[in-house]
């Protein structure tokens, strides 16, 4: 018997909980799929499938507590009272959530109504990646250990001064690890840590819980409106809803270039920042600096979240490129919460399916600035890349 579970419904990346708001509001009925993308080839053994089934019906027991929403309601203003309540009688529901073994391959899917479906993805792959490690019998480094490794790297971040933020819920090693890493990052008092994206451990260690939107928020909007309108309705919707608050925007669902021909005047001065998540950061940085400039707009005054696959050596290289240019912050996750010992795992799962009004599968395809990232439909990926006009 293996028991591995989740502790909270909140454990998860708070830009499930805020996209869920947005979801509730503009979106109540319609229907999505999501799939499990083993991009490691990653082997599970024998009653894998078994024991992840029964994580996921335990989930069905999890149920927002007094405190926890007194917490949302205190830190996060933006998120009303009827949401809340809508929260307080959300359960997971087994039922939306497939799973099948074959051999040492798995498969996952998640099918259901949006609002409800949204917050499966986290929790699954930090479930994943969790049965993995203890299932295959694989032995990490000490707490001890894992804690001093997570307070070197506070005190190097510390030194060249950035802020940053812990991103690492759906790949790591463990839950007992993260927490192991939150317990260290809050220890030195005048430090440059500046939070979780797990709203869990936010709550449980009084730090605050960071997050905006997911690439899915711009892939549904892809597959609802047509790849055109994608970034500009997905970003205006987003203002609708929470009128200036949460102001960070994902600049690559169908690469940095298109998202910029979009993101205007009105996004640039009402927007905050935008995060980084794949192709190179120096590059990227020159390409939103170019841009906030050419829109009359100080750099200064905004920044960069960068969350790609970061180690202290991307972030010292970022850091030295873009100090006295731009405003920067760091999103670092596998790095903090995997690094045990042991590979991490390379896993991820996706929006891949928006259901039309006729019942049909509408997919949907994310062209990050990366080629290797593309994912989706081949026929529609191909699609999207003549309507946006992207040569490569």
């Amino acid at each position: 018997m293996h028991e591995v579970r989740l502790n909270s419904i909140l454990d998860n990346d708070f830009y499930k909980i805020t996209m869920q708001n947005a979801v509730v509001k503009l979106f109540p009925s319609q229907i999505v799929k999501y799939e499990f993308i083993n991009r490691g080839k990653h082997h599970f053994p024998e009653g894998f499938d078994i024991a992840l089934r029964e994580a996921v019906i335990k989930m069905a027991e999890l149920k927002l507590t007094k405190e926890e929403k007194k917490f949302l309601e205190r830190t996060c203003p933006y998120l009303d009272l009827p949401y809340l309540d809508f929260l307080e009688g959300y359960h997971y529901d087994p039922s939306e959530v497939k799973i099948q073994q074959e051999g040492n391959d798995l498969k996952v899917t998640v099918e259901g109504l949006w609002y409800r479906a949204i917050l499966w993805e986290v929790p699954l792959l930090s479930l994943i990646s969790e049965l993995h490690y203890e299932m295959n019998h694989m032995e990490r480094d000490s707490n001890e250990s894992v804690m001093n490794k997570t307070l070197e790297k506070a005190e190097q971040l510390n030194k060249l001064g950035v802020n940053f933020a812990e991103f690492g819920t759906r790949r790591r090693h463990s839950y007992k690890v993260q927490n192991l890493v939150m317990e260290a990052l809050i220890q030195k008092k005048d430090s440059t840590f500046i939070g979780s994206s797990n709203v869990h451990f936010a709550m449980k260690y009084n730090v605050k819980p960071i997050g905006t939107h997911a690439h899915e928020w711009f892939m549904f909007h892809g597959a609802e409106y047509g790849f055109k309108m994608a970034n500009q309705l997905a970003l205006e919707h987003w203002v609708d809803v929470y009128r200036g608050d949460l102001g960070v925007a994902l600049s690559d669902t169908y690469t940095t270039d298109v998202f910029f021909q979009q993101f205007d005047k009105k996004f640039a001065k009402l927007f905050d920042g935008v995060r980084h998540d794949s192709g190179d950061p120096l590059e990227f940085a020159d390409k939103t600096i170019a841009h906030y400039q050419k829109n009359g707009i100080n750099p200064l005054f905004k920044y960069i979240i960068f969350s790609d696959g970061l180690n202290l050596e991307k972030v010292e290289e970022i850091t030295s490129y873009c100090r006295g240019k731009i405003g920067i912050s760091f999103g670092i996750g596998t790095n903090l919460t995997n690094d045990v010992g042991l590979k991490p795992m390379n896993i991820v799962m996706k929006l891949i399916g928006v259901q039309a009004p006729n019942k049909d599968w509408i997919p949907t395809v994310k062209l990050s600035d990366e080629h290797g990232k593309y994912t989706g439909d081949p026929k529609m990926i191909e699609l999207a890349k003549e309507f946006l006009r992207i040569q490569n």
